[in-house]
């Protein structure tokens, strides 16, 4: 039988920067199936927290209105509803056409 070893609660990750730049605190990080929001700043080649759970306000790149509920992705600069960006969650309320920013609640 196959055992567990309990590591962390999992609303925040460890998150190794790799790049050579600091990623700022409220980053969205794209983690290829899903995204995650930088929890403080990291610097390159250290380690920090990435959120994958929770409510966020990111700007909104689709141009019509985003019901609530809806799927929503990550395009590289915002939230769309076009499927092909990195799965984002779900908005969790509505968002006019005009609007700038929706709440988007993370997958997880």
């Amino acid at each position: 039988m196959s055992k567990a070893v309990y590591w962390q609660r999992g609303e925040s990750l460890d998150y190794k920067n790799s790049g050579v730049a600091v990623i700022e605190a409220n980053t969205i990080i794209d983690l290829k199936t899903r995204i995650g929001v930088a929890g403080t700043s990291i610097n390159p080649g250290e380690t920090g927290s990435v959120h994958v759970t929770g409510v966020y306000e990111i700007k909104k790149t689709a141009t019509g209105a985003i019901e609530m509920g809806a799927a929503v992705y990550f395009d590289g600069t915002g939230i769309t509803t076009t499927n092909g960006g990195t799965p984002a969650g779900y908005a969790a309320a509505a968002a006019e056409a005009d609007a700038a920013v929706v709440l988007v609640k993370l997958l997880g």
